[in-house]
């Protein structure tokens, strides 16, 4: 199930520009991956609680390219808070884990055709997804802001216009500097985080919305002052996806998730991957 480490090659083409031969192997590769996992994996997507179990495991459709929530270790295996949680899951039920890395584009569809059980993904709680999918009660948040050259004179999304602003599509941040950006602003889109700041690195956008924990990699890389956090877009939860039409499933993932904040098990995880609490999520 490894995956192309997220930083720093982008795994997959940039929807502005011309994508490297590189860009598009790695592509190329993670896609293939995830299709022959989905496609050839001899653990099939349960339909119930009970056939999860009598399966004997729990099959988690999980982003890699979103450190510190997803991403690989030294072995190129799924890493991260999300992995974590779905370890935490699957021992909860019994059962033993397999993960199926996704993309932000493709993890819905992954979860609708029957590809996975449930999606650990980093999936940001909004009333548009609520419409196909049902959510857990809130296991993590992610802080969205605008992350740009620190000389940039961007204070407000009113100072967007004009200005090329990079997002992963179909994220949360897609939709947040959709909903913020004032006409005149060129939003360009592509396949995920990690190519989005390609995209900021190499100059072909101004600013990019994401996580803070993206911008956090971004100032990683860069020379110190070069970018900084202009303002937030939103914070979001974000909630353990399922299949609409599975009760028993739903009420068993939101009691692991209420007695794993309860007990401190999941702060301690989030400590661990974001060196701060687990918000007061609701």
């Amino acid at each position: 199930m490894a995956r192309p480490t997220p930083f720093p090659a982008a795994t997959a083409t940039v929807a502005a520009s011309a994508p490297s031969r590189r860009t598009v192997l790695a592509a190329g590769a993670a896609l293939a991956l995830g299709a022959l996992l989905a496609t050839h994996a001899p653990w099939a997507a349960a339909q119930g609680l009970a056939e999860l179990k009598q399966k004997g495991t729990l099959t988690v459709g999980m982003l890699v390219d979103f450190p510190p929530y997803g991403t690989t270790d030294a072995q190129n295996q799924p890493d991260g808070y999300d992995a974590d949680v779905a370890k935490l899951l699957a021992r909860d039920l019994g059962v033993k884990l397999a993960i199926v890395p996704v993309t932000g584009p493709n993890r819905i569809p992954f979860l609708l055709t029957n590809k996975v059980d449930l999606l650990v993904a980093s999936l940001a709680i909004t009333p548009e997804r609520a419409k196909q999918v049902a959510f857990s009660q809130p296991y993590a948040a992610a802080t969205i802001v605008l992350y740009g050259k620190k000389a940039d004179a961007v204070k407000d999304a009113n100072d967007l216009k004009g200005k090329r602003i990079g997002v992963a599509r179909a994220s949360t941040q897609d939709i947040a500097v959709t909903k913020a950006a004032p006409q005149g602003t060129e939003i360009r889109r592509f396949d995920d985080d990690a190519s989005a700041m390609q995209a900021l690195l190499s100059g072909q956008v101004d600013a990019i919305g994401c996580s803070v924990t993206v911008a956090a990699q971004i100032a990683k890389r860069a020379p110190a002052n070069t970018y900084e956090n202009k303002f937030t877009l939103v914070q979001q939860a974000m909630g353990i996806a399922m299949r609409p039409g599975q009760a028993e499933l739903e009420k068993a993932v939101n009691d692991f998730v209420a007695r794993n904040k309860a007990n401190g098990e999941l702060n301690k995880l989030y400590r661990k991957w974001l060196d701060t609490d687990l918000p007061n999520l609701q």
